[in-house]
């Protein structure tokens, strides 16, 4: 029997990902692992594989595949780190984000979507993940410092309290920054009290809202 959408998301992969520069071998490979249509709407499902975002419940969105492949490839995940994900959304990106790491902790501020997202990765057998209902603004303080950050709102300047709990020994954080209509992608590095901003990529992000949000 076929995979479903299984052809789908080879061409995700190739003409999404691999065409456009995604190399990483393990981000392909976690990227070829996750079935995104199980993380859309059923109505949204034959465009699942398609290089757009689509929506959610609350006026969320689900990233576009190449968006959830660049950040994951510029996160530089390690199988020893732990992560924080900021919004968690449908899932889908804390769904390609577990294989990579050693624990996922992966913070929503709609308790609804949460939910859903934890009912499905616990039913695809996705065990690394803890989850928490509250403002993602503002971190997990209780299991600081992390080795990686994923923000996946956008904020009009990087919080403090997650640079706060970034990893000091080259704890790393993606996160998109700018306005409300678009923002830019930047990767935040952590080396002791220092910390060094790279720009990365034009996007656009519903976004991050709450303390030290909008």
């Amino acid at each position: 029997m076929r995979e479903p959408y299984g052809r789908e998301r080879t061409r995700m992969l190739e003409e999404h990902l691999r065409a456009r520069g995604i190399r990483h071998p393990r981000v392909l490979e976690a990227m070829a692992s996750v079935p995104r249509h199980r993380f859309v709407p059923a109505g949204a499902r034959p465009h699942a594989y398609a290089d757009r975002a689509l929506p959610l419940r609350h006026r969320q969105t689900i990233s576009q595949p190449y968006i959830v492949a660049f950040m994951t490839e510029a996160l530089d995940v390690g199988p020893s780190h732990r992560v924080l994900e900021v919004g968690t959304g449908s899932g889908y990106q804390t769904a390609v984000l577990a294989p990579l790491a050693k624990e996922v902790y992966t913070i929503e501020r709609i308790g609804d979507l949460q939910r859903s997202a934890r009912e499905l990765l616990e039913e695809l057998g996705v065990p690394n993940v803890r989850y928490r209902v509250g403002n993602g603004a503002l971190g997990w303080p209780e299991h600081a410092p992390f080795d990686r950050i994923l923000v996946t709102a956008g904020a009009p300047a990087v919080p403090d309290a997650l640079k706060r709990q970034l990893s000091p020994d080259g704890g790393l954080m993606v996160i998109p920054v700018g306005d409300a209509d678009l923002q830019e992608l930047v990767a935040i590095t952590r080396a002791g009290a220092a910390w060094t901003s790279e720009p990365l990529l034009g996007c656009r992000f519903v976004p991050l809202v709450g303390a030290e949000g909008r």
